[in-house]
């Protein structure tokens, strides 16, 4: 299949490329930026040069996972959001349409359904976030743009018989958390993989696999490593996390404290990425208790933590 990957400079491009090559596909790699998958060097923003690549490259598939993200916030103005995620989200939808391509997959992310009380905390228990959360009320630029790509990608799909899946990422992200620096950076990410996050790698899979068995006309689903826990284990969850966990994973706090870290005594927020498993087949190859295995062996960690790391996608970005 003849594939037009946006974003091919940035952290997911470089982990998806190759996966998609090594599947048989032809990548046709697309960014602002140089890269070691990118061939054509251009924005999503430039509709000619997108009805130019899919019509020269015969492109079969789309897959769009370019685009401005939360840290780019304090590097661009609200405008650069709007013409790249949502208006180049609306071109290659345009040329999907025109030029009748086959699948079209939406990178998303989980942090458009994160509205001001969730993000603050504001509830007496963990909020159980899943395909059916809503409303959604994004607490910032990057976020509305994501919903309003999504909102283009299922009103494509409805409209013009496109097949398009949008995948609500959680973070995979190397750079350190913006706003928590507590506990560090590297234990603050173990900790995540209990709630709301997942390895780049699986994030990669998760878009090779979704090409591979995509469902005809709109989908929609989140993509998180498999939480541990339970919709019962909520409550317990806000007010002592710990004793939770403790339940589940015995070893777990002696293992930490062997490391130095300490494990969350709060958690506020809880993301099911299950359903793509459920109804897709996708399996993570990544979870908590991958986590807890690499330390008890004395590894390196299965994600990256890299304080200085910039997307290079963002670099000359409009």
């Amino acid at each position: 299949m003849n594939v037009l990957l946006t974003g091919s400079s940035g952290w997911l491009g470089r982990y998806l490329a190759p996966l998609l090559k090594a599947a048989g596909h032809i990548v046709t790699g697309l960014d602002i930026t140089q890269g070691q998958y990118t061939t054509h060097i251009g924005s999503v923003v430039n509709r000619k040069l997108i009805n130019e690549l899919v019509e020269d490259r015969k492109i079969d598939a789309i897959i769009h996972s370019g685009a401005l993200h939360k840290p780019d916030i304090i590097r661009f103005p609200a405008q650069s959001f709007i013409d790249v995620n949502v208006t180049g989200t609306l071109n290659l939808l345009e040329t999907a349409r025109k030029f009748e391509v086959q699948k079209f997959i939406f990178t998303s992310t989980t942090s458009l359904m994160i509205d001001r009380d969730i993000r603050e905390g504001n509830f007496d228990y963990a909020v159980w976030l899943d395909e059916t959360h809503g409303p959604l009320a994004p607490r910032n630029i990057y976020g509305v743009t994501k919903l309003a790509g999504e909102h283009l990608c299922r009103q494509y799909a409805e409209a013009f018989d496109l097949n398009v899946t949008s995948l609500r990422t959680s973070r995979f992200f190397p750079e350190e958390d913006d706003t928590m620096t507590d506990p560090p950076a590297e234990n603050l990410k173990a900790n995540e993989f209990l709630n709301r996050r997942h390895t780049v790698r699986d994030s990669a899979r998760a878009h090779e696999h979704v090409l591979d068995h995509m469902k005809s006309g709109y989908a929609m689903y989140i993509v998180s490593a498999p939480t541990p826990f339970k919709v019962t284990d909520c409550a317990d969850l806000k007010t002592n996390a710990r004793s939770v966990i403790k339940k589940i994973y015995p070893h777990a706090a002696g293992l930490y404290a062997a490391k130095g870290w300490r494990l969350p005594q709060s958690i506020a927020r809880v993301y099911d990425g299950t359903l793509i498993c459920r109804e897709l087949g996708f399996e993570y190859e990544t979870d908590f208790a991958n986590i807890l295995d690499v330390i008890r062996k004395d590894k390196a960690m299965p994600f990256e933590n890299d304080p200085n790391y910039i997307n290079p996608s963002t670099i000359g970005a409009n």
